[in-house]
């Protein structure tokens, strides 16, 4: 109960700052749908040379792709730690969270929330409603929870992943590439793993499973019954790479000497 409390009083704080920037939480908003809107136009644009990709249809690709925003949304919203080395390890800002009694991961996801990310949410349920009703799919009474169980699985694969790559700079705080290499791979869970080769494709299940994120679980309300096995494992990947992330985060912590010259 504490941590939640903590939780909202972060949010209505965060809310009081950027109400005070409207003009700029409004551009802000736009440009992220002019963003997801141009990876649209890219789908048609590949659609409109072919009208199978994999033995996937447009739609179909399009629901993936709408499903993929909605835990990309929470991560985004939630995990906004691409300069964690920068920030927190070269300019010893995490000098400042260890003095405090809450978990230093949580208290860094409370700081660098970005609640307007949220909108991508939308935006994804608004493309799977458009999808779904172009392929004709019907809505069971269980797909609603098993909706949000799925993507909160996604959520904990992103953000496990991402936690650990931000881990490395306990051990080694130089500045590196990697994490916006990292956004650059999980752009490929958008779209079907069958499209790919096998090397990519047990990759992006097995060793950075961005796939659990769009396609496998997107795949149950596709009614593509060879992939069930797999989308059901999403809440299971998210919750052990999290747990992970986790771990190697406490391990990082307690390695962490301060940012003393």
């Amino acid at each position: 109960m504490f941590y939640i409390a903590i939780f909202f009083q972060y949010v209505a704080q965060y809310m009081k700052t950027r109400m005070q920037y409207r003009a700029d939480l409004f551009v802000e908003i736009l440009s992220d749908l002019l963003f997801q809107a141009v990876n649209l136009i890219f789908i048609l644009v590949v659609f409109g040379h072919t009208t199978l990709l994999g033995g996937w249809t447009r739609d179909e690709i399009i629901f993936i792709y709408g499903f993929f925003l909605v835990p990309y949304a929470l991560f985004s919203s939630f995990f906004n730690i691409w300069d964690f080395n920068e920030r927190y390890i070269v300019k010893g800002e995490l000098d400042r969270i260890l003095t405090r009694p809450i978990h230093s991961l949580f208290q860094i996801v409370l700081e660098r929330m970005e609640l307007e990310s949220l909108f991508e949410a939308v935006t994804g349920i608004a493309v799977m409603i458009y999808a779904g009703n172009s392929l004709g799919l019907e809505i069971s009474w269980t797909d609603p929870f098993l909706f949000f169980l799925f993507v909160i699985g996604g959520m904990l694969v992103y953000g496990g992943i991402f936690v650990m790559i931000a881990c490395i700079s306990f051990w080694a705080d130089a500045r590196t590439s990697i994490m916006p290499m990292m956004y650059n791979i999980g752009n490929y869970g958008r779209y079907p793993v069958d499209i790919y080769n096998s090397v990519i494709r047990f990759v992006l299940t097995w060793v950075l499973p961005f796939a659990f994120v769009g396609v496998y679980p997107a795949s149950y309300f596709l009614g593509k019954e060879e992939w069930f096995l797999y989308s059901f494992l999403t809440p299971v990947i998210g919750i052990v790479f999290f747990s992970i992330s986790i771990l190697a985060w406490n391990s990082g912590v307690k390695r962490y000497r301060g940012a003393g010259n």
